[in-house]
């Protein structure tokens, strides 16, 4: 545990200690950052009584980000192997 850092994260009003590795360091406390902002944007524009609401609608939307993007990468991969078989059978048919 020597090569570890010791951090505090602050998150909604509340301070976590965390004990991570240096190359984390910088994407926890951007990742908070983001959090932070996000919550300050939920608060601003709808009536929130309660921070764990905004915590949960903070989640869904980070966790629907990464689908989304694990969606799009899936059909970007579909459509590069469709071009790549069309490719494979031009130049087959060309040497062939």
């Amino acid at each position: 545990m020597k090569d570890k850092l010791k951090i505090k994260i602050s998150i909604a009003d509340r301070v976590y200690p965390l004990t991570v590795n240096p190359a984390q360091e910088e994407g926890l406390r951007k990742a908070a950052k983001k959090i932070d902002n996000l919550i300050k944007e939920f608060e601003q524009n709808y009536a929130v009584r309660d921070k764990q609401d905004v915590l949960a609608m903070c989640a869904l939307q980070f966790a629907s980000k990464v689908e989304q993007e694990g969606i799009d990468t899936n059909k970007t991969s579909e459509e590069m192997e469709e071009r790549l078989k069309g490719l494979d059978a031009l130049i087959s048919q060309h040497l062939g």
